[in-house]
């Protein structure tokens, strides 16, 4: 009997190959920091976004992915950086790089200000195809994270989770996890049916992320 929600198979050298074209060297780049709905460039191109609340590894995954360190930068306090940041992908697909959520520091009309412009960005982008819902393998899904997969479910966003610092975890441990996170996604109707385990460090599963997203059509 299959597991609900299995890791994902890698893809075929085909695919492998796309994705890796798309995302290595001067294919991936920094586009602008947006912070109204008003600021978001056009809706020509096949779009992607990453959510993940502080710390979960959202910059350094992006920058394992493409290759380039300093691409996508955290910053040093955690629920700061409010801004929607667009990267392109070859002349094809948009990154987009979504605020950390889950802060503490940030003050409350903050908070307010991002959680509208993201229910909005979630609910009126139609040339958003998967959102990546990123969560730490050492600590599976909290309750912010099923705050942020609710609100994808409610816009009808189709999600996929990605486990970050999986090398972070023991083998029998990470198990535990992922039976923790396929419980919490059986919860929600947008949850795309398969989970990707990565490492931004030891580069684990990031060949699979660049061709899955390479092949959304």
């Amino acid at each position: 009997m299959q597991l609900p929600f299995p890791l994902v198979e890698e893809p075929d050298a085909i695919s492998l190959e796309k994705g890796r074209k798309m995302f290595v060297g001067s294919n991936a780049d920094f586009l602008k920091g947006v912070v109204a709905m008003s600021g978001l460039p056009g809706d020509d191109r096949i779009e992607v976004c990453f959510a993940g609340r502080s710390n979960v590894g959202k910059s350094s995954l992006i920058n394992a992915l493409t290759g380039r360190k300093g691409l996508a930068r955290a910053s040093n306090t955690p629920g700061r950086t409010q801004e929607i940041n667009y990267f392109t992908l070859a002349d094809s697909h948009y990154l987009v790089d979504l605020p950390g959520y889950g802060f503490a520091n940030a003050p409350l009309p903050v908070i307010e200000k991002w959680q509208k412009l993201l229910k909005q960005y979630l609910s009126g982008r139609v040339s958003l195809r998967r959102a990546f819902v990123l969560v730490d393998s050492r600590h599976g899904v909290k309750k912010v994270d099923e705050e942020i997969m609710s609100l994808l479910d409610s816009s009808a966003v189709t999600f996929q989770v990605v486990m970050t610092k999986a090398d972070k975890v023991k083998d029998v441990d990470r198990e535990k996890i992922l039976e923790q996170v396929r419980t919490a996604l059986s919860k929600h109707p947008a949850a795309f049916p398969e989970i990707v385990l990565t490492s931004s460090e030891k580069g684990w599963g990031l060949p699979t992320l660049r061709a899955l997203i390479a092949n959304l059509k």
